[in-house]
Formats: structure tokens, C-alpha cells, sequence
């Protein structure tokens, strides 16, 4: 585990596979010292082994599927997993499962098979920055050329990206008002996105209000057809 010249996966596989051959090097050794004649023990093995086989078949897949993980270098300590439906980073990979630690602190145990059997989101496979985006919603009568360029001047943060940098985009013409969408790459996810989405949520809030840009509240106009106005005495 020392080698830093090798890649990380490569010094688990490693260690692993030599904790093994030890372990079976010392039963090998150790059964004839003790008077077991290993010849004698081949067919009690072998019935047993069946019954292991089967009992132990998920222990197994579990472990081979560790290996083949940790080779084909498709999830690395680090990495940010969603795994259904839960997100977290690789803390940990053991030959029987691998720890995701959420944003919350707590720790998942998923199986090694299940990585290998099912569908795997790894957000940072092939490169660690992470899009997010922030929605907002402008009143109707507002410049929107002005709004799309103040949402794009809120996102001059520090841990926001500037290559490639934000952008803003108008999606929808709701109800009540305009919806807008600022998205923007962030280079150090693992630090979490609640603290920088207050941080540029605020920043549009005090961009809006000194451009007297409205962020509506939700309104219904009623008509009433048909009704008959009142006579007068």
C-alpha cells in the first residue's frame, strides 16, 4: 500500500491478493504439522465445499465482483456515486462492499454485486466537475436581456468555475411569472452545493432589488361571466 507509483485500485487488488495466498499458504502448512493428512480431508472437502458453494454464493459474487470493480477502475476512493437514488463519495472499497457517505454523514454499505448488477451514476468517472443550476422566477414586464445578465453576474463565486463559464437561460412562461434557470460548473463538489446556492441565491436577490427587478408571488385573475350587475334604487 506504500507503492505510490501505482495506482490505488492496483494496491488493493494487490494487498488483497496477498493477504489470501498467505492465509491458505499457513492452513497448507500448518494441517500436516499438526498430524492432518491433507489426502484424507480432499473428499471431506470437497462435499463441504458444495455446501459453501451454495451458502456462501452471494459472499462469492460479492468478492469476485470487488475484484473486477478495483481492475476495470470503473469506481475509485473519491468518486461521487448515486446509487438508487442515494448520492455520496467512495469513502471505502472492501472485498465484500464499498462505503458512499452522503452530505448528511451517514455511511451506505453497498454490496460489491450490486455495483456490477445494476445501473451506477459515477459523477465523477471521467472528470470531477459537477453542473448544477439554480431556478428563478421574474415578474411578466421585465426586461429579461438585463435579468439573464444580472443571473450571470451573481455567479462570480469563488468555487464557481470560469471555463466554462455560467449561463442563464429563460425555460418557461408560467403562471405567475417567468422562469429563469442560471447554471453554472462547480470544480470541488465534495465540499457540498447548500452553502454556494445560498450564496448566489442572495447574490441575486441584492442584484434584483437594486435593479427593481420583481420576483413575483403566485396570483389567479378571476372573471366572472355572466353575472348581472346590481340595479341601482
Amino acid at each position: 500500500m506504500k507503492l505510490k507509483h501505482l495506482d490505488s485500485n492496483l494496491r488493493i487488488v494487490f494487498a488483497k491478493l496477498t493477504r489470501t495466498g498467505l492465509v491458505v499458504a499457513a492452513v497448507l502448512v500448518a494441517l500436516p504439522v499438526v498430524g492432518i493428512d491433507l489426502t484424507v480431508l480432499s473428499v471431506f472437502g470437497g462435499a463441504v465445499g458444495i455446501g459453501l458453494g451454495f451458502g456462501l454464493q452471494k459472499i462469492a459474487s460479492n468478492f469476485v465482483s470487488g475484484f473486477i470493480i478495483l481492475l476495470d477502475h470503473s469506481i475509485r476512493i473519491g468518486d461521487r456515486l448515486m446509487v438508487d437514488n442515494r448520492v455520496g463519495y467512495v469513502t471505502k472499497m472492501t472485498s465484500r462492499y464499498v462505503v458512499l457517505k452522503g452530505a448528511d454523514g451517514t455511511e451506505a454499505l453497498i454490496p460489491n454485486d450490486a455495483l456490477i448488477s445494476n445501473t451506477v451514476i459515477n459523477q465523477s468517472y471521467s472528470d470531477r466537475n459537477m453542473w448544477t443550476s439554480l431556478p428563478v422566477q421574474v415578474a411578466y414586464g421585465t426586461d429579461l436581456d438585463l435579468a439573464l445578465s444580472l443571473l450571470k453576474q451573481a455567479s462570480d463565486h469563488p468555487r464557481v468555475l470560469k471555463n466554462p463559464g455560467a449561463n442563464a437561460f429563460v425555460t418557461l412562461f408560467a403562471d405567475s411569472g417567468i422562469n429563469l434557470e442560471l447554471g453554472f460548473w462547480v470544480a470541488d463538489p465534495e465540499n457540498g452545493f447548500m452553502g454556494l446556492k445560498s450564496d448566489i441565491n442572495l447574490a441575486i436577490w441584492r442584484l434584483f432589488n437594486q435593479h427593481n427587478i420583481e420576483i413575483p408571488f403566485p396570483q389567479r385573475e378571476v372573471r366572472i361571466v355572466g353575472d348581472k350587475p346590481a340595479q341601482q334604487g
